[in-house]
């Protein structure tokens, strides 16, 4: 095996082994969540979602590109890249938006009742389920070219002339400019809610540090009960800052390729783009388990119970 396949490998490898049990494990939380409580609150829900998604984008490419980089799968033929590459990039662009829906509404969340947002947010938790099918519709859509323009196999005879290389796949467009607005639309699509993310989270801190010593004093008498917007707020921040590092790092790779000179640049460039990409959807479970109370409770009672179930059968068992 080449040393670049082999390193391709491992670093996909790592990037599943976070990924996919930090994923499962906060999905698993808050299903247990909804069964113990039967309801979910909107905050809960985007998470759960942002877990979904992030798994998706873990399963489908940093697992698949692990099989394919150790040659235990050849799975990136023709349709394989078209569905490997369409799914990826509707994950992809997914976990962005609701990134920027769980700041947004985590910003809405600490304004006082009775005012405009506070209507706002109410109006923003009622149609959340048309919010998320807007995102997929619309992501979805925005993702189409790669069913159009991708394939798995290189065709001598027709030479790529305005492509993409993806390693074990290509993607190649009938023209300059439409890849270059392919391109620009992505770039678009994932700076918008950076953008908006960005300035929730700084409406957040700056609201939370003006109040930070008017309810000081409730806060040390309720027995720290009181630091929950703190704590959302650190959660939030620390995801978002997460984003604009690995993402902005995602686009300034993906501005190269589209402005090099090459007629199609090194898989290399590829290969950082997603695992950059990739790492968000890695590490932000680790976040989330890390600084989420229901998240964190939940699968603590999770692993306390297993033991005792398991001694109670070594018991009946004798």
């Amino acid at each position: 095996m080449p040393s670049e396949e082999l390193v391709r490998g491992v670093l996909y490898l790592s990037l599943t082994i976070v990924g996919v049990p930090g994923n499962a494990s906060v999905i698993l939380a808050f299903l247990l969540l909804l069964y113990q409580e039967n309801r979910l609150l909107p905050a809960d829900a985007i998470v759960l979602h942002l877990a979904c998604v992030n798994l998706l984008v873990v399963v489908v490419r940093c697992l698949l590109e692990t099989l394919a980089s150790f040659s235990l799968a050849n799975i990136f033929g023709d349709l394989g890249c078209k569905s490997v590459i369409f799914v990826y990039r509707t994950s992809r662009s997914l976990s962005i938006w609701i990134t920027f829906l769980l700041s947004a509404y985590q910003c809405l969340s600490i304004t006082p009742p009775g005012s405009h947002w506070a209507s706002v947010r109410t109006l923003f938790a009622r149609y959340l389920g048309f919010v998320f099918l807007f995102l997929w519709v619309l992501n979805t859509c925005m993702s189409s070219a790669a069913i159009l323009f991708s394939f798995g196999t290189k065709n001598e005879s027709s030479p790529i002339i305005h492509g993409i290389n993806v390693q074990f796949c290509y993607v190649n467009f009938p023209s300059k400019l439409s890849k270059e607005a392919n391109g620009i639309a992505q770039v678009v699509r994932d700076v918008v809610p950076m953008a908006l993310m960005t300035l929730a989270s700084l409406i957040l801190l700056v609201f939370l540090y003006k109040h930070s010593h008017q309810v000081k004093g409730l806060r040390s008498s309720s027995g720290g009960g009181g630091g929950a917007e703190q704590r959302a707020a650190k959660v939030v921040v620390a995801l978002v800052s997460l984003y604009v590092v690995l993402y902005g790092v995602d686009n300034g790779l993906w501005v190269y390729t589209l402005t090099v000179s090459k007629t199609m640049p090194s898989s290399l460039i590829s290969d950082l783009r997603i695992f950059f990409s990739s790492l968000y959807a890695a590490l932000s479970p680790v976040v989330i388990i890390a600084s989420n109370r229901k998240v964190n409770g939940r699968l603590k009672c999770i692993v306390q119970k297993k033991p005792a179930h398991e001694k109670d059968t070594s018991l009946t068992n004798m």
